[in-house]
């Protein structure tokens, strides 16, 4: 309590506040305590309780500490203003039942003057004491998939550049620095797939709720449609249920989810434009190149953010810009030393990360630039046979599916000079598609029954009139791993080194698992595997050789761009070049040119106009076989040891890193 007045003047008012001031409620519940309220008292709910639907608490929840200050350090009072400090705990605690029991009986002064109220009354001239505050229980730190021995390196407070330091979209957060703490929670049930504890972040500011309707509408949207498919594969849902509550603290994080919100927006209503998804994104851009000149910052925070930029950068279907969004974040994953064997949000970016990039291969024939068999994933099929771990099991698939496209990549562009060496290099490769296609076909028969059709319908027992199968699966993990496995069968038929696609062998198994694709994708209403749809899609396609199977594929493409947003026009164009239909659709443009001209003419010379039109020309075969394999941009730039590293001139190497973990892939 400060005053400039005489000392008598000082007591009476001291007298007068004291008993102006409300009695304090001793019997309130301890949810409201908790949250720093006046409690009503009410049975058996509080009306605080009762209006936010929390549990109202009763009981004794106490913890007195006995605090005896001696010899206090005093500064000489200054003209301005005082500041008086009483403790009352021991009249509190007298109030509580046995309360008075948990304090030290008062020590003697030395003089022998037994230490009163008063003379534990003590002034200070400058300085706030400031009083604890009951936060409650945060969500699981970013931290919790670090390596434990680690830990500890990773606590420095991040450096942040002040909201006002350029005129960007202001956040309520004044102070974005995170602390993070050993304190743990129980974890889940451990598997080879989730070992590591989930730590607890204590607030370093007050997280209130976002208040900007634009803000909420955009988080809204990334929650609800971007975060669905990028947690296809997380169990824990980590873009769509943890991380926007992580992103309240860190701006940098808010800024790249409402960026990937205000695009899909943008991309699916009209009314919006991209305007609003490039502020955010430069925000967040800007904020996470100065993070990376900081030797002391959040690692964690930075990785998570440039995963969640490539994510937009898709979106934005900008390709250069993407892969070097998607290399940026490579760098950054594998500085935090994320793996396959990694938990938490570190497991959830890695493979974001790595499958995005694998299904540009897909497309590009590329190579996989991170080495499959560094992943660290589990190949040990005997484990993991029980319900509740299809994403383990989609993990191993997608491993599977990166060393065929790998395989589908070094297709030797020529033969070897000599019969001989020709023949042995076909021995090899063919050793090693059986070695592929019987790894995916153990693959296939030791998955849970979750991950197989739960129902299937031959197209003549639907309603739906598709030219394909109805597949039927439950769960969004078993509807990836199943697009995941025909795409891989398809990309082996294609691939064998003997066989050519024009076998009745091969093309039978690529006419299988392409209708089988086309089955899933064309009766699937889940929006969040639309990224493996598509691609898969696109791979399914190319095999089919029926006008009426087309045309329906198309549709579907249609279908999926006009639900989620996703860009297929390019498909469209691709496709129709891949079956012949340029050459068909300019015949059919001259075709209808022609009639129209003869519609013009008088009806004797009908007939002569008609028979006169070229025949129609058969349509031109099928391109068989892959596009030939390049160089992975990534493999350039996908690691901070490279000389041209996607953030060159912004990168400062930080001041710890972990160790490199061991891997057991069999």
């Amino acid at each position: 309590m400060a005053t400039n007045e005489p000392a008598g003047a000082t007591a009476t008012g001291e007298i007068t506040s004291t008993a102006a001031r409300p009695k304090r409620v001793r019997t309130g519940c301890l949810t409201c305590r908790e949250r720093h309220l006046k409690c009503d008292e009410g049975q058996p709910e509080c009306q605080n309780c009762r209006k936010s639907s929390r549990a109202c608490k009763r009981g004794v929840r106490l913890n007195f500490i006995d605090t005896q200050v001696r010899n206090p350090p005093i500064t000489p009072p200054t003209q301005d203003w005082d500041v008086v400090f009483q403790d009352e705990s021991r009249d509190i605690a007298s109030e509580y039942r046995g309360g008075l029991g948990r304090y030290a009986a008062l020590s003697q002064e030395p003089d022998g003057t037994p230490e009163t109220k008063e003379d534990a009354m003590y002034q200070f001239s400058s300085g706030v004491m400031s009083t604890p505050i009951l936060a409650p229980q945060q969500l699981p730190s970013l931290q919790q998939s670090l390596p434990a021995e680690n830990m500890d390196s990773y606590q420095a407070v991040s450096q942040r550049r002040p909201d006002n330091s350029r005129e960007q979209h202001i956040h309520s957060s004044d102070n974005t620095d995170t602390t993070f703490t050993s304190q743990t929670i129980p974890p889940p049930q451990s598997t080879p797939f989730n070992n590591s504890k989930q730590t607890l972040t204590p607030p370093s500011e007050d997280r209130g709720p976002l208040d900007s309707p634009e803000e909420l509408l955009f988080m809204q949207v990334f929650v609800e449609e971007v975060g669905l498919w990028m947690d296809s594969l997380d169990p824990y849902k980590h873009f769509s249920r943890l991380l926007p509550f992580e992103s309240l603290h860190e701006p940098m994080l808010l800024n790249a989810f409402l960026a990937c919100g205000a695009r899909h927006l943008s991309l699916v209503n009209p009314a919006y434009h991209e305007d609003k998804a490039l502020h955010y994104y430069d925000d967040a851009t800007t904020r996470l190149l100065e993070a990376l000149q900081n030797p002391n910052r959040d690692t964690v925070i930075c990785a998570t953010t440039a995963v969640i930029l490539n994510v937009y950068e898709i979106m934005s279907e900008r390709p250069l810009q993407r892969m070097n969004h998607i290399a940026g974040a490579r760098a950054l994953i594998k500085e935090c030393r994320w793996t396959a064997k990694s938990s938490g949000v570190g497991a959830a970016c890695f493979w974001i990360n790595v499958g995005m990039e694998l299904l540009s291969c897909i497309r590009f024939n590329w190579q996989v630039a991170w080495d499959p068999d560094l992943w660290g994933v589990d190949m040990d099929f005997s484990r993991d046979i029980d319900y509740g771990q299809e994403e383990g099991w989609t993990y191993r698939l997608m491993y599977i599916v990166a060393k065929i496209a790998n395989f589908r990549s070094s297709v030797p562009r020529q033969a070897e000079s000599t019969q001989h060496a020709e023949q042995i290099r076909l021995q090899t490769r063919f050793n090693e598609w059986n070695r592929l296609k019987d790894w995916i076909d153990s693959w296939n028969n030791a998955s849970p029954r979750t991950l197989r059709p739960m129902g299937y319908l031959y197209p003549h027992q639907t309603s739906s009139k598709s030219a394909f199968p109805e597949v039927w699966l439950i769960k969004r993990t078993s509807i990836a791993a199943r697009l995941f496995y025909h795409t891989g069968m398809c990309l082996l038929a294609q691939t064998h080194p003997l066989l050519s696609t024009r076998s009745p062998e091969m093309h039978e198994l690529q006419q299988s698992h392409a209708h089988e694709m086309c089955g899933i994708v064309a009766h699937n209403k889940d929006r969040g595997v639309a990224s493996v749809s598509i691609r898969s899609l696109a791979i399914a396609a190319e095999c089919l050789v029926s006008r009426r199977e087309q045309e329906e594929v198309l549709e579907i493409f249609d279908r999926i761009q006009k639900e989620t947003g996703w860009r297929t026009g390019f498909l469209h164009k691709e496709l129709k070049e891949k079956w012949g239909w340029n050459n068909e659709e300019q015949y059919q443009q001259q075709q209808q040119q022609n009639m129209a001209a003869a519609s013009l003419l008088p009806l004797q010379n009908f007939q002569y106009q008609t028979t006169n039109l070229p025949p129609i020309p058969p349509p031109p075969s099928l391109k068989q076989g892959p596009r030939q394999g390049i160089i992975n941009p990534i493999l350039r730039s996908a690691d901070f040891s490279a000389p041209t590293h996607p953030y060159q001139s912004h990168y400062v190497a930080p001041l710890h890193l972990p160790p490199q973990p061991q891997y057991n892939h069999y």
